[in-house]
């Protein structure tokens, strides 16, 4: 299957979509004492939400991140590619980092009514993507109902607001977004067209629909199937890596050069862009009748 370029994703959209699909990342302040700033660097894990494009994180009140940007607001904020339950043990297994990025910028903590107005459309957004999740169709539900553990962001935030913990919440505002790939090359993002894009619709349930078709043996028999059938890849195993609205990426075990089982990437492109959760499930499932049906008639069965 040729890839053309209007089924690739622009290195800006891939980071919005990374911003938009995952609920956590990793804060870094610079340290500060009695002395003022100094250049020791503080880290800490934090949640956050993406609003008109930004991420707004929730800090604990009693992190020390609060004392640092006191002194110094300058920050920045890594966020990882979506690698939940499987995936994250093939990673482990080959060494392998998922895809990722990086923003520089300040750091601006919020008043009491923007507090309240941020809590609210937290609320608003759970509210909307458990209800998405319950109303789906027997399609999407199909591919959703093999996730294990909590893999959707609204599952994740929702203790943000049902906490008697206490948080200072900031606006990160950046200045620079550097994009990380799974091979660990640098790619410097131009910021007017980060700020630009726009986050892919299958993003918010990104981390769902990555699990639900890992966590299928019959949905991973049938990655094999679909990579024989439209990439001519003989593959052991296969596991989703990454989606969007224009296909997916693939990790496959595949034999290298020497003989061994190596785990390759492959991009596999819908024959129709999605435009939400359900068209992709969709796709998806035609993808796997036409390949079974393709081994079929290869086979002489059909």
């Amino acid at each position: 299957m040729k890839v053309s370029k209007s089924n690739v994703l622009t290195i800006a959209s891939k980071c919005k979509n990374i911003l938009a699909s995952n609920w956590q990342g990793n804060l870094n302040t610079i340290k500060a004492d009695s002395k003022g700033s100094k250049q020791d660097i503080y880290t800490s894990k934090v949640k956050y939400l993406v609003k008109r494009g930004k991420p707004y994180i929730w800090v604990p009140e009693k992190d020390l991140h609060n004392v640092n940007t006191l002194v110094d607001e300058r920050a920045s904020f890594a966020v990882a590619s979506p690698h939940p339950g499987p995936l994250a043990n093939i990673f482990r297994s080959i060494k392998k980092l998922p895809a990722r990025i990086a923003l520089t910028g300040e750091v601006f903590p919020l008043e009491e009514d923007k507090v309240k107005s941020i809590n609210e459309s937290l609320q608003e957004m759970i509210i909307a993507e458990q209800t998405e999740i319950a109303e789906s169709n027997y399609v999407v539900s199909g591919v959703l109902s093999s996730t294990f553990g909590s893999t959707a962001r609204s599952e994740n935030l929702v203790e943000l607001l049902d906490t008697d913990e206490s948080y200072v919440v900031y606006k990160f505002s950046p200045s620079s977004c550097t994009f990380i790939d799974g091979n660990g090359g640098n790619h410097e993002v131009n910021l007017d067209d980060f700020e630009k894009s726009k986050s892919d619709k299958l993003s918010p349930l990104a981390t769902k629909l990555i699990d639900g078709i890992n966590q299928s043996e019959m949905r991973r028999r049938a990655l094999v199937v679909i990579c024989f059938t439209f990439l001519n890849v003989h593959a052991r195993d296969a596991y989703v890596q990454s989606v969007d609205c224009k296909g997916f990426d693939v990790l496959a075990k595949v034999t290298g050069d020497n003989g061994e089982y190596q785990w390759k990437e492959y991009r596999l492109t819908l024959n129709e862009e999605a435009h939400d959760v359900e068209s992709f499930c969709c796709r998806l499932v035609q993808m796997e009748e036409a390949a079974l049906d393709k081994i079929k008639s290869l086979s002489g069965l059909g």
